[in-house]
């Protein structure tokens, strides 16, 4: 690949830099940045990546753009693309829901021009260029979708592209794509802002300083609480019928716990923690974390 462009170079944007440079994927880098913050940083950084600042000079003769902003911004950004993009040039984006945002690239994405989206699974609860790493994506699932309208030529470039990345790919169509996620990251997401929502709401009307007593689920729970808040906004409205959806089986499940808790039904609760028990495990052979006590911490 001769040239690529990375739109957006926070944590997952500067790791596809970090990435791309490190293996050699592309021979030119670009990166647009709108905040003078992460421009600096990455210059403090020295970034293996020309900081442009107009997308006209990253656009013009691209093999490869990548979209790594929140997904509130795609339209702004198609807009301005349009205007330089060439039918040769193949879009990807890493956003974390599919259906909503692809409407988006419908309306406004000039016509004849490719984008077949990315999902790369990684990342954490920090954001911002100086935490990004070149092992990022090292075996890490990348959902590739595959709609009806979906050039096989492209997926397969790009399935190319995050396994030369380090990942490992998986292809499914946007629908399961979202169901999927709204299960495994979205809802999850949004319990652990309410939990920790919750927590200063009681030590509020409470007068209890409790948050210094954080125990392991609490402080736990904060990790992904911290995550980037434009970022979590965009993915619950984006996805919101199938999180919705998420939320009221959550919902079920929680009023299923608060009966067994309030009439002490010790056969029901039990059978509920031991079965949702085995999930951990199940996490743990399919290689999705370690399993060291307290997620490998020493302290």
């Amino acid at each position: 690949m001769k040239k690529v462009l990375i739109i957006g170079c926070g944590l997952l944007g500067s790791s596809l830099v970090r990435t791309i440079a490190k293996k050699k994927i592309a021979k030119k880098i670009f990166i647009y940045e709108k905040s003078k913050l992460n421009i600096t940083k990455i210059k403090k950084l020295r970034l293996p990546g020309k900081i442009i600042e107009s997308l006209r000079e990253g656009v013009d003769n691209s093999d490869l753009i990548i979209f790594c902003t929140p997904m509130s911004e795609y339209k702004a950004l198609i807009l301005k693309i349009n205007k330089f993009i060439s039918p040769k040039t193949l879009i990807t984006d890493i956003g974390s829901s599919k259906i909503e945002s692809s409407k988006i690239i419908k309306k406004f994405l000039k016509k004849g021009i490719q984008w077949t989206r990315s999902h790369p699974i990684a990342g954490s609860e920090v954001s911002g260029p100086e935490f990004g790493k070149d092992n990022m994506f090292n075996n890490k699932w990348c959902i590739l979708i595959k709609d009806k309208k979906t050039n096989l030529k492209n997926l397969k470039f790009l399935n190319t592209f995050w396994k030369k990345i380090g990942s490992k790919t998986v292809i499914m169509n946007s629908e399961k794509h979202d169901k999927i996620f709204s299960i495994t990251s979205h809802l999850p997401h949004l319990v652990a802002y309410n939990l920790v929502k919750s927590a200063q709401d009681f030590e509020k009307k409470q007068k209890f300083n409790l948050i210094q007593y954080s125990a392991g689920g609490l402080r736990d729970f904060s990790r992904i609480a911290a995550s980037n808040e434009i970022m979590w906004r965009d993915i619950f409205f984006d996805n919101k019928n199938n999180l919705i959806k998420a939320i009221d089986l959550f919902i079920k499940n929680l009023k299923g716990f608060k009966k067994d808790i309030n009439y002490k039904n010790n056969k029901s609760i039990l059978k509920k923690l031991i079965k949702t028990k085995k999930v951990r495990s199940k996490i743990i052979k399919l290689k999705q974390d370690i399993d060291a006590p307290d997620f490998g911490r020493s302290n």
